[in-house]
């Protein structure tokens, strides 16, 4: 679902081509929720103390990193609209890691409850449905930053802060 939020985000936000942008939101964020439970899963129990103890905190900052530079290039441009019209590949995969970072220690957890034969399935699933949902979200979004126009970096920013909030609080007060 924080891909999903950060897709819609994109879409409002970035004025590119919608259909390449939500391929390689859907790609971006599809591969790398498959990937980082698998990597979990390999890694296994030795580091999930490590993992679970910091990927909150990764993500918040992160996430925060990105919707800060978007609320102030809002403000800084005010009704002019965003600087940058097409997402750059450096910022795609930020938030595919800030968005994942998390299913490390899924992954981590897997590794004690399935078997090596469901694990590649597991992550295939994974993967698509976060392609769908990226995928889809960018057209979502698209349509909202066309009613919201020049604010749409805004809210953008602050729904990626608020997204960053949520996954440190979820972690920090409630696992």
């Amino acid at each position: 679902m924080d891909a999903f939020a950060v897709s819609v985000t994109n879409g409002m936000c970035k004025r590119s081509n919608t259909l390449t942008l939500a391929a390689l939101c859907g790609l971006c964020f599809g591969v790398f929720q498959g990937l980082m439970p698998s990597i979990g899963y390999v890694l296994g129990s030795a580091f999930s103390s490590y993992i679970e103890r910091y990927d909150h905190i990764i993500a918040l900052v992160l996430l925060g990193y990105i919707g800060g530079k978007m609320v102030f290039d809002s403000l800084k441009n005010g009704d002019d609209g965003p600087t940058s019209t097409r997402l750059r590949l450096s910022e795609l995969l930020v938030q595919g890691v800030a968005t994942s970072i998390d299913a490390l220690a899924v992954g981590v957890s897997f590794s004690t409850l399935i078997p090596n034969s469901q694990m590649a399935v597991s992550a295939a699933l994974i993967a698509l449905t976060t392609f769908v949902f990226g995928f889809s979200g960018v057209y979502i979004g698209k349509k909202f930053g066309d009613i919201l126009s020049n604010k749409a970096q805004l809210v953008g920013g602050l729904i990626l802060i608020a997204i960053g909030i949520k996954i440190f609080l979820e972690h920090t007060f409630f696992s």
